[in-house]
């Protein structure tokens, strides 16, 4: 049972985070205006909180037009999720050892399908959204690291404590934090795609690979 948990949680906090708080609906067109930039500047620990508040807000507060127009999911995922997910440096580590092997045109159309896979992955699996709660580890210092942990416990009640690590990378030139993976008891996410991938690739070619990816997510 645990591990059904499991599985069905990678794909659901692979959406950032979870919310403990849901703010009012009124406030979410204005908040996601002002988040973008405030974001810029902000700790992972800002970043990670203020993505899940904004993304599911919306969702709370766009459930009837969801359940007629289930599309409008992507669009809130689109809008409010893909900006705090670095799918390019998340794609390249998925390459791995083909990264320096193929094309650069080859490498751009890899990351344009993993971030439409991607968005779709997260699209269905926040259409069971169902509140849960997460409890945050507090804010520590980043002493000039580039890459850190952020661990939480998503908890529901009924169903055991899972816990999390949020994998967040600060970019170079931007200096932003964003999310590119996920350990859920002990297990990266990003390993376990890059293992599955590359044995593709390594059979089938990163062309099919790609192509795989673009259609998986249609």
């Amino acid at each position: 049972m645990r591990a059904f948990i499991i599985k069905s949680i990678f794909a659901l906090v692979l959406s950032s985070t979870i919310v403990i708080e849901v703010m009012a609906a009124s406030s979410t067109a204005s908040s996601t205006t002002k988040s973008a930039s405030y974001l810029a500047s902000a700790s992972p620990y800002v970043v990670l909180k203020t993505a899940g508040t904004n993304l599911f807000s919306r969702i709370s507060a766009n459930q009837q037009a969801i359940a007629k127009f289930p599309h409008l999911m992507r669009d809130i995922v689109e809008e409010e999720l893909m900006p705090a997910i670095d799918y390019r440096y998340a794609s390249y580590r998925i390459l791995g050892k083909h990264l320096k092997n193929i094309s650069k045109q080859q490498r751009a159309d890899f990351v344009v399908a993993m971030r439409h896979y991607l968005v779709r992955t997260y699209s269905i699996a926040l259409s069971k959204y169902k509140n849960q709660q997460v409890i945050f580890e507090p804010e520590k210092p980043t002493q000039g690291k580039r890459i850190i942990g952020i661990k939480t416990q998503i908890v529901e009640q009924g169903a055991p404590t899972i816990n999390i690590v949020f994998q967040m990378r600060k970019n170079k030139k931007t200096k932003q934090w964003k999310a590119f993976d996920i350990t859920i008891e002990g297990i990266s996410l990003l390993s376990t795609k890059q293992a599955e991938l590359n044995r593709k690739i390594a059979k089938q070619g990163i062309d099919y690979v790609t192509l795989e990816l673009a259609a998986l997510a249609k």
